[in-house]
């Protein structure tokens, strides 16, 4: 079956969101590259540009993969106040996602507080302190296997 990995993009600054990440979901990053790991004659790198994060990928539990990257300059700037998607996260337990909404939302946006839903679920939203908007669930009915 296919599989769906969230990609985001950052404005020089993935490394660090990354590393919160993993502070939170816990793991290894399976792959960080760097501009300057790509660097060649067609492609030249900036100096200012080089250490930036070329891929990076954090595996979050059996199936999933965080992946994201730095927007070369050229590029122009990521809007940080995109509202046209959200990374959703079904937790396999409540004390589960309250450790993942608390987590990642320290410092952020809190959208909506997470709590019982008008749905049956236990549910919260939020926009964490690098931009990135997340919906956290858990639905006892499916145990975190949506």
């Amino acid at each position: 079956m296919a599989q769906i990995n969230p990609y985001i993009h950052f404005n020089g600054n993935a490394e660090e969101a990354f590393t919160f990440y993993k502070s939170v979901f816990g793991g290894e990053f399976a792959m960080i590259s760097r501009f300057k790991d790509i660097s060649f004659a067609e492609f030249p790198v900036s100096e200012n540009e080089a250490d930036k994060i070329m891929h990076i990928a954090l595996p979050i539990g059996r199936h999933s993969v965080l992946m994201g990257s730095d927007t070369p300059e050229f590029m122009g700037k990521q809007n940080e106040n995109e509202n046209r998607s959200k990374i959703s996260i079904s937790a396999e337990s409540r004390e589960e996602a309250d450790q993942i909404f608390n987590g990642l939302s320290a410092g952020g946006n809190v959208e909506m507080p997470i709590t019982e839903s008008p749905w049956g679920s236990y549910f919260g939203m939020f926009r964490d302190k690098y931009g990135i908007e997340w919906m956290v669930d858990f639905d006892s009915k499916y145990k975190g296997q949506l």
